[in-house]
């Protein structure tokens, strides 16, 4: 089975890596790591992220299987994602890293 080689310009994997690696991808693996969330929730839980950036990083996620979207036939029409098998498995070294970063800076202090 041949690898892929993510330097080469025109490798797919190279598409998925800069999304998960975006500056919003990250955060959005990292914010459905314990659960399934609905838009306007995870637009909540990441500080700073516009709508418009949320809508696009979610949909190249989704495009790429690391997360899916579920539509629920409602009025507003209720949208929740996850993370599939996929994007657990991407996101664990990112939640990994998250938590090393955090036990190691110095403690906050309060405002």
């Amino acid at each position: 089975m041949a690898r892929y080689d993510v330097f080469h310009t025109d490798c797919p994997a190279r598409d998925v890596v800069d999304h998960v690696t975006s500056r919003w991808g990250t955060w959005v693996l990292i914010s459905l790591r314990r659960n399934d969330l609905r838009f306007y929730e995870l637009r909540e839980s990441i500080h700073g992220i516009s709508e418009k950036m949320l809508a696009q990083t979610l949909r190249a996620l989704v495009q790429d299987g690391l997360v899916w979207r579920k539509v629920e036939p409602s009025t507003p029409p209720q949208v929740s994602y996850g993370l599939t098998e996929f994007g657990r498995e991407v996101g664990e070294p990112l939640t990994e890293l998250f938590d090393r970063i955090t036990r190691w800076l110095p403690p906050r202090e309060a405002a």
